[in-house]
């Protein structure tokens, strides 16, 4: 067709939440959660220039997304922060709520692995506030929970992290398994403590519901080795040492290491119940070995405790003791500051919800009850703000006034009036961007904010005119709006500015109204 598109004529692209490069960068997280980060990064950048170049911006920020994944996996902590720090700009600025609350739950994790965890707290407080919101999209929700999920699991936070998942599996069973992993790592950890009863419960409900996967599907060699681990650790050696031997060379071969640090610690703690010491030693050291190929934060004191409890079992003299002293006063004081970090997180979310109150009482100060814009209050507010020189970039003003108001009260009464309002401030919302902001300033008349400068200005209160004109809000009148609009000249007040726009308005009154006038 000459390089022309005809009329009609489909694009062969999915269209999706995500852009319709999807695909690209869902190869970039495969890549990145893979294993293969430079792969994923020199891919990311290739599919960032195209996505860029045909205006893709959703997919923009997916590949963004995946390059902090790739530079988290490969352990370079700072650079990605610097990428997380860039999604969350870019999240804001599209106003994407669950986007912000995803991207502060990655930022969390990364801040926990760099053990900076006060910041890394008061993101994941911020996150869990914003989550707290009704939300109509449940597949982007789901995944901001399973960000949640996973940072509160870096920091150890076993009971966040559970509650996380088990919300999540009400709906969605593919989290079942890893609800499981958070409920058998707990479970080890308050073992290691000294707290057996609480560490039971936990490693029974984990050895339940693997136990079902495993009886579902026999192949799931993942399922196998947590089952096994906690068999293990319940005492029943037996059928945990088999399951374990079943597994360990499987996911060994996958390459699948968190899973096969497992099989092999399940192997070392029934070894050891049998009274296999050096058979048991052997398996623990593998596990540690397993180490280099990014563990969790809390297997390397899992794996420290259990060779120790096997050192002191092979050899019961003093200095063997005294190293299983130093181990378990480790262990405790690692939990203590685990416990250190829920309190930390529960005074952050304080703040936050405290914080959150306090800006929707100033947002309802400042909102017109009847139209749901902002108010005189807050119109006298941003008029200060270019008063003060706080107005950065170009400006234009919009005076809205709708045409013959009194006459539609009268006619049709003060409720029909009421409709009109809101379906021009309807109309208004629906046609401000991000950052622009709209204004019911007195009875039937509005402003609107607008950045962008005299040209943008007008091609928006036309589109503003054209779209009152078009309504229907009583049958046989026709609902019309004139619109003045004052371009922000350098050092122009505010008054100035609406004095203008003010001046504009009565032009276009006076020419018939319906019309626009700049």
């Amino acid at each position: 067709m000459d390089g022309e598109i005809a009329t009609g004529a489909r694009l062969p692209v999915p269209v999706t939440v995500f852009g319709p490069l999807h695909l690209l960068a869902r190869r970039v997280h495969r890549l990145a959660n893979t294993g293969h980060g430079h792969e994923a990064l020199e891919a990311a950048d290739a599919y960032l220039a195209i996505a860029h170049a045909v205006g893709d911006d959703r997919s923009v920020l997916f590949l963004v997304q995946g390059q902090m994944y790739a530079n988290l996996y490969m352990g370079r902590l700072s650079e990605a922060v610097e990428l997380g720090e860039r999604l969350l700009r870019l999240h804001r600025a599209a106003g994407s709520v669950l986007g912000e609350a995803k991207t502060l739950c990655d930022l969390a994790q990364i801040d926990v692995l760099g053990g900076r965890y006060f910041p890394g707290m008061g993101r994941l407080a911020r996150a869990a506030v914003l989550l707290d919101r009704p939300y109509t999209d449940g597949e982007r929700r789901i995944s901001a929970l399973c960000s949640f999920a996973e940072a509160a699991t870096a920091a150890e936070m076993y009971e966040i992290a559970a509650t996380t998942y088990d919300r999540l599996t009400v709906t969605h069973a593919g989290f079942r398994l890893v609800h499981a992993a958070t409920l058998l790592h707990w479970g080890l950890r308050l073992a290691h403590v000294g707290r057996p009863d609480e560490a039971t419960a936990r490693l029974r409900r984990s050895a339940e519901i693997t136990r079902q996967q495993v009886e579902q599907r026999p192949d799931d060699v993942v399922a196998v080795a947590m089952l096994a681990l906690a068999l293990a650790k319940l005492g029943d050696v037996i059928p945990a040492e088999k399951l374990a031997r079943e597994a360990v060379m499987p996911l060994r071969q996958a390459e699948n290491y968190r899973y096969a640090r497992m099989a092999h610690l399940a192997l070392g703690v029934s070894l050891r119940a049998q009274g296999n010491l050096v058979e048991a030693r052997t398996e623990f050291v593998a596990a540690r070995e397993l180490c280099g190929f990014g563990p969790s934060p809390d297997e390397k004191p899992i794996i420290r405790f259990e060779l120790a409890l096997t050192a002191l079992a092979t050899d019961d003299g003093q200095a063997a003791r005294d190293m299983f002293d130093v181990v378990e006063g480790q262990t405790r004081e690692l939990w203590r500051l685990r416990e250190q970090r829920l309190a930390m997180l529960r005074q952050a979310r304080q703040r936050e919800e405290s914080e959150a109150a306090r800006a929707r009482a100033e947002r309802e100060v400042l909102r017109d009850p009847l139209t749901g814009l902002d108010n005189r209050r807050r119109f006298d507010l941003l008029m200060q703000h270019i008063d003060r020189g706080r107005v950065s970039g170009p400006l234009v003003l919009l005076i809205v006034d709708v045409d013959h108001f009194k006459a539609i009260n009268d006619a049709y009464s003060h409720a029909t009036g009421d409709r009109a309002l809101c379906e021009v401030a309807r109309i208004l919302r629906a046609h401000c961007r991000q950052d622009d902001i709209p204004v019911r300033y007195a009875g039937d008349e509005f402003t609107v904010f607008l950045q962008g400068d005299l040209a943008v200005g007008r091609e928006v209160a036309e589109r503003i005119r054209a779209a009152v004109a078009r309504t229907d809000i009583v049958p046989g009148v026709r609902l019309t709006v004139s619109v003045g609009l004052a371009e922000l000249g350098q050092g122009m007040s505010g008054e100035t500015l609406f004095r203008e726009a003010d001046d504009r308005l009565y032009a276009a009154k006076w020419s018939g109204r319906n019309t626009i006038a700049s």
